[in-house]
């Protein structure tokens, strides 16, 4: 489908396979999600896009791509391998992780697809379409959907509890909009790189999520 390159296909196959050793079979079923957002948004409106230069390569997304975006679900789902009596609250991690990548890309791709003209996050004045941390209604809106289907789906198929949906699904909103104000503060200023701003901010979706439920868990108890 050219939606990722061969070695981002190896990436996102290994990740699969921990995410189903961890959680089960239904493991793999948030990162198909993930995948089905990413790709119809990417699809969507795709002649625009590509008359703007915002388009996404032929090839698809690379390895490193892949990586950052994924990369942090799989440190958590390893993690919950080796220590399963908390394995719940890891997975809650992994699952944010995957919706902040599912809103990241869905937000930013909506966004271009749109006749909007964005805002910069930081500041709000007016910027071209595909500039780093550039927002609109739209895209944000569409990229909150996006988040909150990959943790219904987790949520759903019973790889962490159905209450902890909402905090996945918010962390991972909080990991978008974190990624948008890395794109205006630093990486338009070449001290970041894309792929690094994305691992921060899946690793910062996953450790807000990790936090929020372990304080719940305690709270309850």
């Amino acid at each position: 489908m050219r939606a990722v390159s061969d070695g981002g296909a190896l990436v996102g196959a290994v990740i699969a396979f921990v995410l189903m050793v961890a959680a089960g079979l239904v493991g793999f079923l948030p990162l198909v999600a993930v995948f089905v957002l990413t790709l119809a948004a990417t699809r969507w409106r795709s002649e625009r896009k590509r008359s703007l230069g915002v388009a996404e390569r032929g090839s698809g997304r690379s390895a490193s791509q892949v990586l950052s975006n994924l990369a942090a679900a799989g440190l958590c789902a390893s993690a919950a391998i080796f220590f399963p009596q908390e394995s719940d609250i890891l997975l809650a991690g992994a699952m944010a992780a995957l919706a902040e990548a599912a809103a990241d890309t869905v937000s930013s791709e909506a966004g271009q697809a749109m006749e909007t003209r964005p805002r910069m996050i930081l500041g709000f004045r007016p910027a071209p379409v595909g500039t780093n941390g550039a927002v609109s209604v739209e895209g944000t809106l569409a990229g909150c959907i996006a988040a909150s289907v990959v943790a219904w789906t987790g949520g759903f198929f019973r790889i962490v509890p159905w209450q902890w949906t909402p905090v996945i699904a918010i962390a991972g909103i909080c990991g978008m909009l974190l990624d948008s104000v890395l794109g205006a503060a630093l990486e338009n200023r070449r001290k970041m790189g894309n792929d690094s701003v994305n691992f921060v901010s899946t690793v910062f979706a996953a450790d807000l999520a990790l936090g929020a439920v372990f304080v719940l868990e305690r709270v309850r108890i």
